[in-house]
């Protein structure tokens, strides 16, 4: 079993719902469970305390603000990128070793299978590749920082 199937795995336990799977073969045992039933809920409760205002003064009206539209914006022109994510959860480096040079930078060119990053999951190191050939626009993730599955990584314009 490869990295892919058991990439292709946790995505299919994700999507299904099930709180634990469990997979043995000849050579590999898998154990994958989510947090399904395991979580608390929490209840917040937020107390508002009446304010009196002057009699003489009208309360001001607040206008919303109107960044709805430049993140419209941005998203419609991010919607012509295509957004690489992380295929498993870990920490992503986006350097080989310390004394080495990133994998990419923003404005280089890429093709198919170039290495982008690499994600430390349970003391595996993970070299990401890349599923697509174009320029990198944007790294949406800090050097050894945290990822989630499917969090977006970077942003490749394929034109």
């Amino acid at each position: 079993m490869d990295l892919k199937d058991i990439q292709n795995l946790i995505k299919f336990v994700a999507k299904s719902g099930a709180s634990e799977v469990k997979l043995e073969t000849d050579d590999v045992k898998i154990t994958i469970k989510t947090g399904g039933e395991e979580r608390s809920e929490t209840t917040t409760y937020v107390q508002q305390i009446p304010v009196n205002a002057p009699m003489g003064q009208m309360p001001m009206q607040q206008q919303a603000p109107t960044a709805a539209a430049p993140a419209a914006e941005a998203a419609s022109e991010d919607s012509k990128y295509i957004t690489i994510k992380s295929p498993i959860i870990g920490t992503l480096y986006r350097k080989p070793s310390p004394d080495k040079p990133v994998f990419v930078e923003v404005g280089q060119n890429i093709k198919e299978g170039d290495v982008l990053c690499i994600i430390e999951a349970m003391k595996l190191f993970n070299e990401i590749e890349s599923e697509v050939s174009g320029k990198v626009v944007k790294v949406l993730v800090d050097d050894s920082s945290p990822v989630e599955f499917d969090q977006p990584l970077f942003l490749v314009d394929p034109s």
